[in-house]
């Protein structure tokens, strides 16, 4: 004979007590234990918390992630490490470092440039710009690395002097390092100059995007008003008055980018390469056209275009493909190829001097010269 249904309805609700009882003890074991996150999460934590960021010992960056590299195509020169999450300076201007068991992400997995990128500046140097730059015809942004002075000075003495005129500006973009002589230097050279834009992230070969995105954020603050922008590094000889010659043939409210254009560059898919893209940052086959890092003219109302829109992107490296070929492509800015900007190393002749506008890999000794044969009165073929 069966149990009489009072019991029967007793052991049910044991049953569902037993079952709700178990049910609740794995969510409460499940909830204790470490879970995994996205690839943005954990970067998005350390951009918004106010705690004060290092650089991993290997992170230093005395000259590694300087101008001076940038070649054509977004290639470069400099320093191999990874790029690290941008930090937050100190009053001496030196950046604290990570510690070296803290986890770095893996840009090769595809993270939004907004995620690593933190806005502001330490130096900022709006004196360079009275006005935001309402009287400028062309401001020059040279960008550099936080040990290369004797490049900087050079390009004061030389070319740079054209920043006497008071319708044109130079100013100088870096990032920031934890070597404490170089920072002390610094803070003298900007004492005597003021001339120094210092971006809150690490100065390495791989910031370079995070450099030229500083650099917009700069103009777009400090800067719109101005007609056009150069774009240089601190290796480059710049002819500039052929550059205002060419301004004077072009109009500041066209929506273009101007320089060496390189076209239907592929990315590099090798991981052992200087210049690897993953699939995951870019997956198309072939780059936008763009126009090459060692220099290009654009003009200053569209730096707030860019620098809103570069967030947006996928980050990579290769701040040339990155800023003129993706960025621009996706916002419909022209590329236009002009011939003037040579953007390579060629022999220094007076004649070659005195047609182009850009020369690279020029070295801090050698400004000089090539400012004093520029200046020759050599009668050049036209």
């Amino acid at each position: 004979m069966g149990l009489a249904w009072p019991a029967q309805v007793r052991l049910l609700h044991l049953a569902i007590f037993v079952l709700a009882l178990l049910t609740l003890c794995i969510c409460l074991s499940y909830t204790s234990t470490s879970q995994l996150h996205t690839t943005s999460s954990p970067i998005r934590s350390l951009m918004t918390s106010d705690r004060m960021f290092q650089v991993a010992p290997n992170m230093t960056a005395g000259g590694t992630g300087g101008s001076s590299g940038e070649d054509t195509g977004g290639g470069g020169g400099g320093g191999n490490a990874q790029p690290s999450v941008t930090a937050q300076s100190n009053n001496n201007h030196s950046v604290n470092s990570i510690s070296s068991n803290s986890s770095e992400p893996d840009l090769t997995r595809g993270v939004a440039a907004e995620l690593i990128y933190q806005s502001g500046h330490v130096d900022v140097s709006e004196q360079v710009c009275p006005e935001l730059g309402g009287n400028l015809k062309l401001l020059i942004c040279v960008t550099s690395a936080p040990s290369h002075q004797s490049a900087r000075l050079a390009i004061r003495e030389t070319w740079g002097h054209y920043a006497m005129r008071k319708d044109i500006a130079i100013t100088f973009m870096l990032g920031s390092t934890s070597n404490e002589t170089i920072n002390r230097q610094l803070e003298e050279e900007q004492t005597l100059f003021g001339d120094i834009i210092r971006g809150k992230f690490v100065d390495t070969y791989d910031n370079l995007t995070l450099k030229t995105i500083s650099l917009l954020e700069w103009v777009d603050n400090y800067c719109p008003k101005a007609a056009y922008v150069l774009k240089t590094d601190d290796d480059m000889f710049i002819n500039v008055a052929r550059l205002l010659q060419f301004m004077s043939k072009h109009k500041p409210d066209q929506r273009a980018i101007y320089g060496r254009l390189a076209q239907k560059w592929k990315p590099i898919r090798n991981k052992k390469s200087k210049y690897y893209i993953s699939p995951q940052q870019y997956k198309p086959s072939v780059f936008p056209d763009f126009t090459t890092g060692p220099a290009y003219l654009l003009p200053a109302q569209i730096s707030k275009e860019l620098y809103t829109a570069a967030l947006n992107h996928t980050y990579f490296k290769l701040e040339d493909v990155f800023v003129t070929g993706i960025v621009a492509n996706g916002l419909k800015i022209k590329r236009v190829h002009a011939s003037e900007f040579l953007n390579k190393k060629v022999s220094f002749t007076t004649c070659n001097l005195q047609k182009a506008i850009s020369f690279h890999m020029v070295k801090a000794n050698e400004q000089y010269d090539l400012w004093k044969r520029l200046h020759d009165v050599t009668k050049c073929k036209t």
